[in-house]
C-alpha cells in the first residue's frame, strides 16, 4: 500500500513538471528563452539522465538481491522445519508433545502467508510462545541411550537454526533501498521531465506523451519498490515451501 501511494505521488510529480515548464516558459524574459539557454538546459537534463540510469540500475540490482535472498531463506526455513520434525519422529513417540506446538506454529505461519500480510514469519507473542514451548519441551526430554541423545542434540540445533532464520526473515521483510536515494531519484526525474516542457509545443500529443511517460516511470519504480518488500504487493515470495512443510508435518 505504501509503495502504491509513493508511485501515485511520483506520477503526479512527473506529469506536472513538464506541464508547469510549458506554462512558465512563454512568460520568461527573452534572454531566458534563447537557444544558448535551451542548450544548457538540455545538457543538464542529459547529465541527470545518465545519473538516473545508474541509480535505477543500482536499485533494480538491490531489489533483485533482496528478493532472491529472502526466497532462499524461506526455502531454507521450510527445510529446517521439515528436518526438525523428522528428527523428532526418529526420536520416538516421546516427542509427540514437542511436535504439537511445532505443527501449530507452522499452521499459523501458513495461515498468515495466505493473508498476504507484511511477512508470514510473524514476530508476535503467540509465535514466540509456541517456539518457546517447543524449546522447553525439547529440553525436558531425557534420552535413554546415546543414539537418542544424538537425535536430541540434532533437534536442538535445528530448532536454533529455525529461530535464526525466522528473525533473519523478519529483518529482511523491511526492504533495503534507502528512502533518501528514492527521493533524490524522483527529484532528478522531475528535473528531466521539466526540461522536456522547455520550448515544447502545446498540443494534445505532447501532453499525452508526458502523461504516458510519467505512468510508465512511476509503474517501474513501483515494481522495484514492491520487489524490495517481498511479502506484499503483486511480486511476492511464494508460500509453497511453507505449505509443503506443513503437509510434511501433518503426514
Amino acid at each position: 500500500m505504501r509503495e502504491a501511494l509513493i508511485a501515485v505521488m511520483i506520477f503526479l510529480g512527473l506529469a506536472a513538471a513538464p506541464l508547469v515548464s510549458m506554462a512558465v516558459w512563454p512568460k520568461l524574459p527573452a534572454r531566458h528563452r534563447d537557444d544558448d539557454t535551451n542548450n544548457v538546459v538540455r545538457l543538464a537534463a542529459n547529465l541527470f539522465g545518465v545519473m538516473t540510469s545508474l541509480v535505477l540500475g543500482l536499485m533494480i540490482n538491490s531489489a533483485k538481491n533482496t528478493f532472491e535472498s529472502v526466497d532462499h531463506n524461506v526455502h531454507a526455513y521450510a527445510t529446517e522445519l521439515i528436518l526438525l520434525d523428522r528428527t523428532l519422529r526418529q526420536y520416538g513417540p516421546e516427542t509427540d508433545a514437542v511436535r504439537q506446538p511445532l505443527v501449530a506454529y507452522v499452521q499459523r505461519v501458513v495461515a498468515t502467508a495466505s493473508q498476504t500480510s507484511e511477512t508470514p514469519i510473524v514476530a508476535n507473542q503467540l509465535s514466540e510462545r509456541l517456539l518457546t514451548e517447543i524449546g522447553s519441551r525439547l529440553n525436558a526430554l531425557t534420552p535413554p541411550d546415546a543414539v537418542r541423545g544424538s537425535l536430541l542434540q540434532d533437534g536442538r540445533q535445528r530448532l536454533q537454526k529455525v529461530l535464526e532464520l525466522r528473525w533473519i526473515l523478519v529483518e529482511q521483510s523491511e526492504g533495503a533501498i534507502p528512502w533518501p536515494l528514492i527521493a533524490m531519484l524522483v527529484a532528478w526525474l522531475a528535473l528531466i521531465f521539466a526540461s522536456f516542457g522547455f520550448r515544447a509545443p502545446k498540443n494534445a500529443i505532447t501532453v499525452a506523451t508526458y502523461v504516458v511517460s510519467a505512468v510508465l516511470i512511476a509503474g517501474a519504480l513501483y515494481l522495484i519498490l514492491d520487489m524490495d518488500v517481498p511479502f506484499s504487493g503483486p511480486i511476492q515470495i511464494s508460500p509453497m515451501p511453507l505449505e509443503r512443510a506443513l503437509a510434511e508435518l501433518q503426514r
